[in-house]
C-alpha cells in the first residue's frame, strides 16, 4: 500500500499515511487531531538490484533542434 506524506497547517507536523491509491486525495487528520492538512508532493524513487544506484527518468536530448534556434538555418 503506498504512503502518502501530509503536513499540518495548524502546528507544522509533517507525516506519513498508509492507504490505497483510491483513497490518495481523501483528506488526512494530523496526529494532534488537526484537519487543516495538505498533501505533500513526493519524489519516487526505484532501487536497482544489489543496491545500485537509483533509476532516473532519461534525460532530453542537447543540441541543435532546427529552426532559428540553434539549426544554423539563419543567415
Amino acid at each position: 500500500m503506498p504512503n502518502y506524506e501530509f503536513r499540518c497547517r495548524a502546528c507544522g507536523d509533517t507525516f506519513t499515511v498508509s492507504r490505497p491509491m483510491s483513497e490518495s486525495g481523501a483528506p488526512a487528520v494530523c496526529p494532534a487531531g488537526h484537519e487543516d492538512t495538505v498533501k505533500l508532493l513526493s519524489a519516487v524513487g526505484i532501487a536497482r538490484a544489489g543496491g545500485a544506484a537509483p533509476i532516473s527518468a532519461p534525460r532530453p536530448a542537447a543540441g541543435g533542434g532546427g529552426g532559428c534556434c540553434g539549426g544554423g538555418c539563419c543567415g
